[in-house]
């Protein structure tokens, strides 16, 4: 056999091994199979997305990376879950360099004297086989207020990298950002903030 067709043929064998093995670990998206028990934020895939309107003429995005975070599972009582996200105020990021100067500003987040955003989880409501509705103390900008978040089960398995029990959710949120003291440029500026969490989570 040449070197070309001993290369070829191993490629091959490369490709399909992985193939199985990434198909053995295809995630589940039945709720009922989750592993119960406690895990933890995912941080460098969990995406926390902001959104507001822009004077009108478009919709204006933000991110925050390095969230961390805590969930609690109980596949026999889904209700008792609880859940705590804590996410840095200093990370937020938008494509505007002189934007995300002025959003870490007294003016907006103050990042200095409010160097994070949490929410701590008071109630599970079942919406469907696969939703619920997670309501909450958020604490932004050093005022508290109860939030209620809709969260919709993606996925649960092994992760084929890092080998970690995973279970994945994506929350979604709507919160009036002058509840919190964050009036600025309102309603040049929209007041109503849609918030996107995607949140992977490892088992411990």
């Amino acid at each position: 056999m040449s070197q070309y067709r001993r290369f070829a043929a191993s490629f091959a064998f490369a490709v399909l091994t992985a193939t199985a093995a990434f198909a053995q670990a295809a995630p589940n998206t039945d709720p009922a199979n989750v592993v119960p028990g406690q895990y933890q934020l995912e941080s460098s895939h969990a995406r926390v997305l902001f959104a507001v309107n822009h004077m009108g003429f478009s919709t204006w995005y933000g991110d925050f990376y390095g969230a961390t975070g805590n969930l609690s599972l109980d596949t026999k009582n889904p209700a008792a879950a609880s859940l705590e996200i804590s996410i840095p105020t200093a990370s937020v990021l938008t494509p505007n360099d002189k934007l995300n100067g002025e959003l870490k500003s007294a003016d907006w987040f103050d990042v200095q004297k409010f160097p994070t955003i949490t929410f701590k989880s008071t109630k599970v409501s079942l919406t469907g086989k696969a939703t619920a509705d997670v309501t909450g103390t958020l604490t932004f900008h050093g005022v508290s207020k109860p939030v209620t978040l809709h969260a919709a089960f993606l996925a649960s398995g092994t992760n084929p990298m890092s080998k970690a029990v995973t279970v994945g959710f994506e929350v979604k949120g709507v919160l009036k950002r002058s509840d919190f003291g964050v009036g600025k440029y309102v309603p040049l500026v929209g007041d109503e903030v849609e918030l996107t969490i995607s949140a992977p989570f490892e088992k411990k």
